[in-house]
């Protein structure tokens, strides 16, 4: 038995244990959070469905290959693997989608190779942007999200491109 098998339920016992010194309804307190996690869940339910639609639509529609195959030419001029341009389309919109993509990348190219470290870093270092700020700002209620949106993409991009320079040192 490792340190870390005992990490969650030393926190758990913790809690458990504050509540009673504190003589807290230790049961009724749960069932309380489980309730409005449930309310917060069922709140941001549509911001995930239509995400998860716009994604799935995006993807089966050939819309992402479409791209890929106008962005090919400019980013070979560049020096952007084309490899990896389905994987930099698709992190940014499905965590599930850019993993399935990185798992291709690393069956055909292997992981220790110069497109293998590019999409691990890449991976690593971005965010799926549209999933997180449905989620995020659908469960408080904000709506007007162009500027976080535009900010994600900018971080994004700078992190396809910080990704690529560090392979480039390191191979």
């Amino acid at each position: 038995m490792n340190v870390s098998d005992l990490i969650l339920p030393a926190i758990i016992g913790g809690i458990l244990f504050y509540g009673m010194i504190k003589n807290v309804d230790i049961y009724a307190v749960f069932v309380e959070g489980a309730a409005e996690g449930a309310k917060t869940a069922l709140k941001i339910f549509p911001y995930i469905l239509a995400v998860i639609f716009a994604i799935n639509l995006f993807v089966q529609s050939g819309a992402e290959t479409f791209i890929v195959s106008l962005l090919m030419p400019v980013t070979s001029v560049v020096g952007f693997p084309p490899e990896l341009l389905s994987l930099a389309i698709v992190k940014p919109l499905s965590g599930g989608g850019s993993l399935g993509v990185f798992q291709t990348i690393l069956q055909n190219y292997g992981p220790d190779s110069y497109i293998g470290r590019s999409a691990s870093i890449l991976m690593g270092s971005s965010e799926t942007i549209f999933y997180t700020v449905a989620v995020y700002f659908g469960s408080v209620g904000i709506k007007n999200i162009r500027h976080t949106v535009k900010v994600g993409l900018l971080v994004y991009g700078l992190s396809i491109f910080i990704s690529l320079a560090v392979c480039s040192l390191m191979m």
